[in-house]
């Protein structure tokens, strides 16, 4: 269960381990639009979305979040974000973004200049941003003491594909966000390129779930017996669970492996008393997966 010392901020307990959410935005969006594959119709029979994750018109609700995992001996910030600052055009909700995120990263207790480790479970923008922040007219690191790991696999896709030609709108955008949030802190020297069973310290390790992106991770915890499970993008929204092939097929990279990616970690974690935090599943966030039927549901934890 949840506990909130800040009613700004969700933290659960996992072992000896704390994660902690801290929201950049959270946005409203038409599902059968954002992912073709889901009709409406069929959505809607999904009851337990609500309250949590759909409006009372069946809105989709998403969120844009951090998550700070605690252990014992380090802090560990799991994807940053779409951070201020960045030309993100033509994605104007992403676009010069002024938020508060860092005044609410230290109103949660953190100190950017003492977290260990930052981890990015893939690199697309909104998971990047605060990688960095500009600093007189320069993007410098915003967690300067950090070890950035990024998996060996996607870090080269990006960097390999900066100069390739397309005329494709999201890649183009993955093109400023190699400059902006991915250089500046390999060129402060603060990254470490690491394989997709990485483990980050006793607690804490990378499980590959590729599809999304070439080199997509999400993070495994383990701590007291306990055990928790960061989704990243393998799923973007809880209704995901009832059919793992509605997936965001415009900005996926290979839509059938991510369709197969879900499949896989849906039975492997359905019916375990595993917590899985959602890196972008609005309001409770978090909750356990279970079977029903030949298919699966997401029940949030309050």
């Amino acid at each position: 269960m949840a506990t909130q010392t800040d009613t700004r901020f969700l933290r659960w307990r996992i072992g000896e381990v704390t994660v902690t959410k801290i929201v950049e935005s959270e946005t409203l969006f038409d599902i059968p639009t954002m992912f073709p594959a889901a009709s409406a119709e069929e959505v809607q029979k999904l009851d337990w979305l609500k309250p949590h994750f759909v409006t009372d018109n069946w809105q989709g609700r998403m969120s844009m979040h951090a998550l700070i995992i605690e252990t014992p001996e380090r802090t560990i910030v799991v994807d940053t974000c779409v951070g201020n600052d960045r030309d993100r055009m033509p994605f104007e909700g992403s676009n010069a973004m002024q938020t508060a995120f860092m005044e609410d990263f230290a109103a949660a207790g953190f100190d950017r200049t003492k977290v260990d480790v930052v981890l990015c479970t893939h690199l697309h923008f909104d998971h990047v941003g605060w990688n960095t922040m500009l600093e007189n007219g320069k993007w410098v690191p915003t967690f300067p003491n950090a070890r950035y790991l990024f998996n060996r696999v996607e870090f080269e896709h990006w960097r390999d594909t900066q100069d390739d030609a397309t005329e494709d709108m999201f890649l183009n955008v993955q093109k400023k966000v190699f400059l902006d949030s991915v250089k500046p802190v390999v060129d402060a020297g603060l990254v470490d390129l690491v394989g997709e069973t990485h483990r980050v310290c006793e607690e804490v390790s990378f499980e590959p779930t590729p599809g999304h992106s070439p080199g997509h991770v999400c993070v495994r915890i383990r701590s007291g017996g306990e055990e928790g499970f960061i989704t990243g993008d393998m799923i973007h929204h809880p209704f995901q669970f009832a059919n793992a092939d509605w997936g965001m097929a415009s900005v996926d990279y290979d839509s059938a492996m991510a369709s197969a990616t879900r499949a896989r970690v849906y039975d492997a974690v359905a019916g375990e008393p595993v917590l899985v935090i959602g890196t972008h599943f609005a309001g409770a966030t978090a909750g356990r997966v279970n079977r029903e039927g030949a298919s699966y549901r997401f029940d949030a934890e309050d």
